[in-house]
């Protein structure tokens, strides 16, 4: 039987479930798509699966996800676009999924807005705990006060910033690290930090925070090439400074030793750590 290219996999019980989470998986590959659909119904999921880019956006279109498994290498419509597209109709986790291990794939994953990114082959179980971990952190947090400076507001509970009273677009990775530097003005941390405290992991790629730091001052500084809120520390990593001078002109990411590629890292564990 050929298979439909939008297909709710769920079973139709699954839509009187309260508070279900509903996951797009696209990929062209039928047998990863059909694999990794099962794991995330069988976890209680509402799945569905598209098989191209067009296809995933009329889906979404359809039915809004609350987060998207994404394939990079997608025929036609890449997965870069794909990701593009969707993030310019709201916002919307997404989970990149790449057959190449390069760092040039993971860092065009991260640029365009992926907040987490699993390289083929890969577990899916760990695609599982990695969904779960990306989702607990996209839920609005009761009971956690907003932050301000410099213009800057955010609002856990409501997953909202603003700057200077306009709301900022941001993804839920570069709201997490823009909390996390408002809680902590003044205060120099290291790449290793911003991993452990923003993102729960003890090791991993840390030109994930490299990325991220340079897609959330292109959003918050007035002049990222001098930025002045998000300054780099020569030798350390990163101070959010409402009220310093303007810094080097380094929004490619910071120059200190500590923040230079570690081709050697290991990989990224699986959503370990997160709250």
């Amino acid at each position: 039987m050929e298979q439909q290219p939008y297909e709710p996999v769920a079973d139709a019980s699954a839509d009187r479930r309260t508070g279900t989470a509903r996951v797009l998986v696209v990929d062209d590959d039928p047998t990863v798509a059909e694999v990794v659909s099962g794991y995330l119904d069988r976890a209680g999921y509402l799945v569905d699966r598209a098989e191209d880019g067009p296809t995933a956006l009329a889906g979404a279109a359809a039915h809004w996800p609350d987060l998207v498994v994404l394939d990079l290498m997608l025929p036609g419509m890449d997965g870069l676009e794909v990701c593009r597209r969707l993030r310019g109709r709201g916002p919307v986790p997404v989970i990149m999924l790449t057959a190449r291990g390069d760092e040039d794939d993971r860092i065009l994953g991260l640029e365009v807005g992926a907040d987490d990114y699993v390289t083929k082959p890969f577990s899916p179980r760990e695609l599982v705990l990695r969904v779960e971990s990306v989702l607990r952190r996209s839920r609005p947090r009761a009971g956690t006060r907003s932050h301000s400076a410099a213009g800057l507001t955010v609002d856990p509970a409501a997953r909202r910033a603003t700057k200077q009273g306009g709301e900022l677009a941001l993804t839920l990775r570069e709201f997490d690290l823009l909390a996390f530097f408002l809680r902590h003005p003044g205060r120099a941390f290291s790449r290793e930090d911003l991993m452990r405290e923003v993102w729960g992991w003890d090791f991993g790629d840390l030109s994930t925070v490299t990325v991220h730091v340079r897609r959330l001052r292109n959003k918050v500084e007035d002049d990222p090439a001098r930025p002045r809120l998000i300054q780099t520390v020569w030798g350390v990593g990163y101070r959010f400074d409402a009220a310093g001078p303007a810094g080097p002109a380094d929004a490619a990411g910071p120059a200190g030793p500590s923040d230079l590629p570690r081709p050697s890292d290991p990989p990224v564990p699986p959503g370990q750590g997160e709250e």
